[in-house]
């Protein structure tokens, strides 16, 4: 199976689940899955590794639970090509999200996986972080302040062992026609769901960079928004050992 095929399998795979929580969860996780590129990069790029226990901090529906979980299935199907990294089948994922409905759904639709996946509903402010392996913040910290992203990042830090990893998507303020275009998109979508718009507090990628570093990650980027027109960024952030 070629990586394209193997793609298109398995995100059939992370979607089907949703069907049980309605509609809308479904088309959801399919247009996500189909159009953002982070997800095919975090499953071809090997950043996340079998067996480690995965806190997503802004998890939603639990979409990267579901693509995670699915990847393990996959493999042991036999439907994993050769090319790619092992499958990141985690032995826990953890989510925390502020939204109910999206807890409600992310529960609804991945309850088979019983203590595999876990969903927890919280502001990421001030609800306990687990110990992790990995954790991922997809477009999230941007809703809270300066001052509360370095309160949020250091306790990331903290729940994370040396070697441990931090995959943090961020919109770089220094590109500005993109990252006002991802704002303006950001609000209207807010909107359609039902939800307060909330203001944002973007900053520059060296701005970030440095944060992490000052922290004790040793800090890469990839940008991070093929096929769309925002300025988003994916920084891999690894506690130094």
């Amino acid at each position: 199976m070629n990586p394209s095929q193997a793609w298109t399998s398995l995100r059939e795979r992370a979607c089907a689940p949703y069907r049980a929580a309605g509609r809308f969860a479904w088309h959801f996780a399919r247009g996500k899955l189909s159009m953002d590129p982070v997800f095919r990069h975090l499953i071809e790029a090997g950043h996340i590794r079998p067996g480690a226990h995965v806190l997503d901090i802004g998890c939603g529906q639990g979409l990267l639970a579901s693509l995670l979980t699915s990847s393990g299935a996959q493999a042991r199907a036999g439907r994993w090509p050769a090319a790619w990294p092992p499958a990141p089948a985690p032995a826990q994922v953890t989510g925390i999200e502020l939204m109910p409905r999206d807890v409600e759904r992310a529960r609804a639709a991945l309850a088979p996986l019983g203590a595999q996946a876990r969903f927890v509903c919280g502001d990421m402010r001030d609800t306990a972080f687990p110990p992790a392996d990995a954790v991922v913040i997809l477009d999230v910290l941007h809703y809270i302040t300066i001052a509360e992203q370095n309160a949020v990042l250091a306790r990331v830090r903290a729940a994370l062992p040396p070697g441990g990893l931090l995959l943090l998507r961020v919109g770089d303020a220094a590109a500005r026609r993109g990252f006002a275009i991802s704002q303006w998109v950001d609000a209207v979508v807010t909107r359609v769901r039902g939800h307060r718009v909330l203001p944002q507090y973007g900053r520059t990628l060296a701005e970030w960079s440095a944060e992490l570093t000052r922290l004790g990650f040793a800090v890469s980027s990839r940008p991070m928004s093929a096929g769309t027109p925002f300025a988003n960024v994916l920084l891999i952030a690894k506690v130094k050992e």
